[in-house]
């Protein structure tokens, strides 16, 4: 995978998202941020995602779409249960994925981070398509940003967030990136 000047990878499909700015003066990359999303919540393969993240999500489509279709956020990347990788905002950019966080001792993981959401929910395993193609994003990335961490949304935002939840698995993931 490669990525152009202005951090969007070539080769996959690209829906910019409205929800990301300018990260901080002097911010360096230094996270990898892993999520899990599903919309409706435990259905997988619909437009919600999409929706969501490009203030789409028509607030009657289902119940619980009346809760969040208000809320504007993102990530940089979704990767799709059958490995389909889509990037809605470019690496340069800061995605609004991680809200309320700190890292080591430091807040607003938005400013240093990529956001990587994983189709799927804390309790389903998630498909060896999406292993194989979220470490070859981080391989990618790693390339592009030496030094950077993986962590789970529940590492920045513990108590608020579970996840990529139980069902990621963290030793095989940390395998495939080497």
């Amino acid at each position: 995978m490669t990525m152009d000047e202005s951090g969007w990878i070539a080769g996959i499909r690209h829906i910019p998202s409205p929800n990301c700015d300018e990260r901080p003066a002097g911010s360096a990359i230094e996270l990898l941020v892993i999520h899990n999303i599903s919309l409706p919540p435990g259905e997988f393969g619909g437009p919600g995602i999409v929706e969501l993240f490009t203030n789409r999500l028509d607030p009657g489509a289902h119940p619980y779409y009346r809760e969040i279709a208000g809320r504007r956020v993102s990530a940089h990347f979704l990767i799709r249960r059958d490995g389909e990788l889509l990037q809605f905002v470019p690496c340069g950019q800061r995605a609004w994925h991680a809200g309320e966080s700190t890292w080591r001792g430091r807040s607003r993981c938005n400013d240093f981070s990529l956001g990587i959401e994983l189709e799927g929910t804390d309790g389903v395993p998630f498909e060896d398509a999406q292993y194989e193609r979220l470490a070859g994003l981080a391989r990618a990335l790693a390339t592009d940003y030496p030094g950077i961490h993986s962590v789970g949304h529940s590492d920045i935002a513990p108590g608020r967030k579970t996840d990529p939840g139980p069902c990621f698995d963290w030793a095989r993931y940390r395998s495939m990136i080497g």
